[in-house]
């Protein structure tokens, strides 16, 4: 059975029907009353979504749901973000992962407060993070006590983009090693972001990546999408991206 997803015009499009841009549920029988039970999965997340930012608001405590693929960097880069914020005790990281404690526990050792989420049980768990998990992550963490919360999500290019979490702004980590063409083959993904942090920069002379292409790229899926260049490894761009956090922290959106 394939997994289905909504596009900003709010119609569903099964993964599995790949040539047919709204999505051909013929070969169901039951296609349309799968379509109105995924609406409602859709319209639950979004008003636990909505309780959510409204407790982060109370808590004077700006979000930001980190998206990736797999291995671009999300974790290494928020063990230096911790390190640059100089106060890690007031950071709090709601970590993503289908199995282990691996993350977490690098992210907890580097003195953040941490919530673990693993997502291999219940529909669709596996391959990303909604709005009624991170609120039962929030069970175990004492929101007066943050400055800035981040969500680390599941590593993927689809799902975590089409499921609000309550987070005021969106990240999208974006490793080098991955090419250029990615925003054309993920548009929904790069459309959803705040801020594209290109991350391991300091790989560049050892791969053919065009940095400028993928820029250019990126402008044509998302123009509005703030760009910073980053190394988590050598901490190059790091400190545009604290200005960013504190600025985001200044100005919390009411949406992800």
């Amino acid at each position: 059975m394939g997994r289905f997803h909504r596009h900003e015009d709010g119609d569903y499009h099964d993964h599995d029907h790949h040539h047919d841009h709204h999505g051909d549920h013929s070969g169901y029988e039951t296609g349309s009353d799968r379509i109105v039970v995924l609406e409602r999965i859709f319209d639950e997340n979004d008003r636990r979504a909505a309780d959510n930012r409204r407790r982060f608001d109370d808590a004077d405590v700006v979000v930001v749901n980190m998206m990736s693929s797999p291995g671009a960097g999300k974790t290494t880069l928020l063990e230096s973000t911790l390190r640059a914020l100089g106060t890690p005790e007031r950071v709090g990281v709601i970590e993503g992962d289908i199995e282990t404690s691996i993350d977490a526990d690098r992210l907890s050792a580097a003195g953040a407060r941490v919530s673990l989420l693993n997502t291999a049980n219940g529909f669709g768990g596996e391959c990303h993070l909604d709005a009624p998990m991170v609120a039962n992550a929030l069970q175990r963490m004492e929101l007066g006590d943050l400055d800035v919360l981040f969500i680390e999500n599941v590593g993927n290019l689809v799902c975590p983009a089409e499921f609000d979490v309550g987070a005021h702004r969106s990240v999208m980590v974006y490793a080098i090693t991955e090419g250029e063409e990615k925003p054309l083959k993920y548009p929904v993904m790069f459309r959803a972001v705040d801020l594209v942090l290109i991350n391991k920069l300091d790989l560049l002379p050892h791969l053919d990546f065009d940095l400028a292409a993928f820029r250019e790229i990126l402008a044509k899926i998302n123009p509005d999408a703030d760009v910073i260049e980053v190394s988590a490894r050598s901490g190059s761009g790091i400190e545009r991206w604290i200005q960013w956090i504190d600025t985001a922290r200044q100005i919390k959106p009411s949406g992800a």
